[in-house]
């Protein structure tokens, strides 16, 4: 069974305010993504299993229209490195696992590069020299949202000045991010974080093959899906890689009215797994 992941990011910013949604308004966006999105999916969920990673706004949007034997799973984009306890606890600005699973939510993206760098440049305006310690913070956020009840979609991946190193940092990832976790509810995405953005040249097809060759032998097999960016353009390519159990789709349209749009992530859906 395949794994196929939409981060959905800040679509929902209007082309007015600077984003790329020209789909519905903010308090619809949700909703018409997660319906058009579940009708989709039907048709093919005998092959792989779905999950959508929403702002956390339109988690509830989205929620309302999920029927009752839908395929489709409702995730958020991180979670809190500690949890709620016995009280609500102190949590404003963050975004507690319980919380999350409270509106419905059964899956959650952890280590996300955006995450990542976004952790690490608090790190160093704080003055530390500890290069793992975005791993450990990841660490706690993924026994977080897995003591809640929740899978996890936990991204790795080397940079271009890491590049050389590549087995290293890819090891320290899995190695601080899984430690003491239950990684039967872990999936593990390679980010060639390096190739990611407009003008960069991705990854060919043995370098992808390496690399989760290489993730699947530190795991002892985990299931790992391309972070880089599933879209038509790739699927055949990483449909013919044996070692790649999915992959994980952002935009379906890179240029033009930029953004996700349900009938262009079916071709995305159909050309990768028929």
């Amino acid at each position: 069974m395949k794994k196929i992941y939409v981060n959905l990011k800040r679509f929902d910013v209007p082309k007015e305010l600077g984003g790329v949604n020209s789909l519905k308004g903010v308090e619809k966006w949700g909703s018409f993504i997660a319906s058009e999105t579940q009708t989709i999916i039907e048709k093919y969920h005998q092959l792989a299993d779905f999950a959508i990673y929403f702002p956390e706004a339109h988690i509830l949007p989205a929620m309302s229209v999920i029927t009752e034997n839908s395929s489709l799973k409702i995730g958020c984009q991180s979670v809190y490195r500690e949890d709620i306890g016995k009280n609500f606890g102190a949590f404003t600005s963050n975004r507690p696992a319980t919380a999350m699973k409270a509106m419905g939510v059964t899956s959650t993206i952890i280590g996300h590069c955006e995450e990542r760098n976004d952790k690490s440049e608090l790190i160093k305006l704080a003055g530390s020299e500890d290069i793992n310690l975005v791993n450990k913070i990841l660490n706690k956020e993924i026994k977080a949202a897995i003591d809640s009840g929740m899978e996890v979609l936990y991204c790795i991946g080397e940079k271009a000045e890491e590049q050389d190193r590549w087995q290293d940092v890819l090891a320290e990832q899995l190695k601080i991010g899984l430690k003491d976790v239950d990684v039967s509810k872990v999936t593990i995405a390679y980010e060639p974080v390096w190739a990611i953005g407009p003008g960069k040249t991705p990854p060919d097809k043995d370098y992808i093959q390496k690399v989760v060759r290489f993730i699947k032998e530190v795991t002892d097999g985990l299931a790992v899906v391309y972070g880089g960016g599933l879209k038509e353009d790739n699927a055949n390519m990483l449909q013919s890689i044996p070692e790649v159990d999915g992959g994980l789709i952002a935009l379906t349209r890179f240029s033009g009215d930029i953004g996700f749009y349900p009938e262009e992530f079916e071709n995305i859906v159909k050309q990768y797994l028929l």
